[in-house]
């Protein structure tokens, strides 16, 4: 069985992450390919194709340029894909399309209608990732959702994210919960003197500090105004070291918010540094992680973090709540900042060793790799839908 997944562009991205996991079964008889409909061009992207490749994936780049303006870059790749879908339906003979978030989405349904009979005998999966789609784009919504639906393709990630859209769209969805493994873990301080080759890097932080990590995209969806927020209301506080790992178009508010802190004369107790690659892998670098997201499909950081023993403060918002125990301790309500205040105070006396146990247990009871792999195989196996 041939098996395309469909995402956006190689590189970080939790959609994507999920693609790789999957794609890089090893079970008998599935042969997977991943398609990029923007071309990825990261410094990351290279590791992330090396990854799929020697999985033996077969990976198949684009030409298209990775350009977020508006969605109108999305909107012409998915407009210019037809021609190049129908290259690798004739070479390749798909089984299964596998679709991942909302540029592969619009891009098979475009698809779908230059060339209607192509996809007659194709199995289509869509997995939605997140509780909102197409913000701000109706009539796209309802072009897509209706070919999706139609197919009975729709797998939903989480409770938020099934609930969700069967408010908006109609339609109750099964779920499939992404799966996370554990990672070897190394030494992130280490590792990035090493790169600078200096001893005296602002990354080596005091025995007595609890590190804190925050890492993903600085987008409104992150709550990067809310971590500003919490960086100004714990500027110079002595027992805290904030590593920031991302970029985004808040990037900037980031940055002005250090450079306030720095001028206002206080110790600067954070970091901005680029995203980190294999982040998995350097979970046990740090004491914590904080998550303050508006909102998540059902977060793939959050996962990583508890099954890699890293404990997460977060913000209680669907798809990130689902990650964690219902009486878990380190949850803000709608963002609040007294939540926050009230939860940094206590972390220096926590039992950190007892909530790491705590969310580990509770990650690897529901939140395995493998079983994943198996539930969409299965439904790859599915009898196939005909239009």
């Amino acid at each position: 069985m041939r098996i395309f997944h469909l995402i956006t562009h190689f590189s970080l991205g939790g959609a994507e992450r999920v693609a790789a996991n999957i794609a890089e079964s090893q079970t008998h008889g599935m042969e997977y390919h991943v398609v990029e409909i923007m071309r990825g061009r990261t410094a990351y992207t290279p590791k992330f194709i090396g990854e799929l490749e020697k999985a033996g994936v077969r990976c198949h780049r684009s030409w298209m340029p990775d350009v977020s303006f508006h969605f109108i870059f999305e909107r012409i790749a998915a407009l210019l894909f037809p021609l190049r879908m129908l290259y690798i339906m004739l070479r390749w003979r798909p089984d299964v399309i596998h679709t991942h978030t909302e540029t592969p989405d619009l891009a098979l349904y475009v698809f779908s209608r230059v060339f209607p009979r192509m996809l007659r005998r194709v199995k289509i999966v869509r997995t939605i990732h997140n509780t909102r789609l197409w913000t701000g784009l109706p009539r796209t919504a309802q072009w897509v959702e209706t070919f999706f639906k139609s197919r009975n393709a729709n797998i939903a990630i989480s409770d938020s994210v099934r609930d969700s859209y069967a408010e908006r769209f109609g339609e109750v969805a099964p779920i499939i919960n992404n799966g996370v493994a554990e990672v070897e873990q190394k030494d992130y301080f280490n590792a990035q003197r090493t790169k600078l080759k200096t001893q005296n890097s602002k990354l080596k932080t005091q025995n007595s500090k609890l590190n804190i990590l925050f890492a993903g995209r600085l987008e409104p969806q992150k709550g990067v105004v809310v971590l500003c927020k919490v960086l100004k209301m714990l500027a110079g506080d002595a027992r805290f070291f904030f590593t920031i790992a991302g970029d985004g178009s808040q990037r900037t508010l980031v940055e002005q918010t250090l450079a306030d802190i720095a001028s206002s004369g206080k110790p600067l107790n954070a970091e901005l540094v680029p995203p980190i690659f294999g982040l998995a892998g350097y979970m046990q670098s740090f004491d914590y992680l904080f998550m303050p997201s508006e909102f998540e499909g059902l977060s793939m950081l959050s996962m990583e973090a508890s099954l890699n023993r890293l404990p997460v403060i977060a913000n209680a918002c669907p798809g990130l709540a689902d990650t964690l125990p219902a009486d878990w301790s380190l949850l803000a309500h709608g963002n609040n900042i007294d939540d926050y205040r009230r939860i940094f105070n206590l972390l220096p006396t926590a039992d950190r060793d007892a909530l790491t146990k705590q969310a580990y247990a509770f990650a690897k009871e529901r939140f395995s790799v493998r079983t994943m792999q198996e539930r969409y195989e299965a439904w790859y196996k599915a009898k196939r839908s005909i239009c």
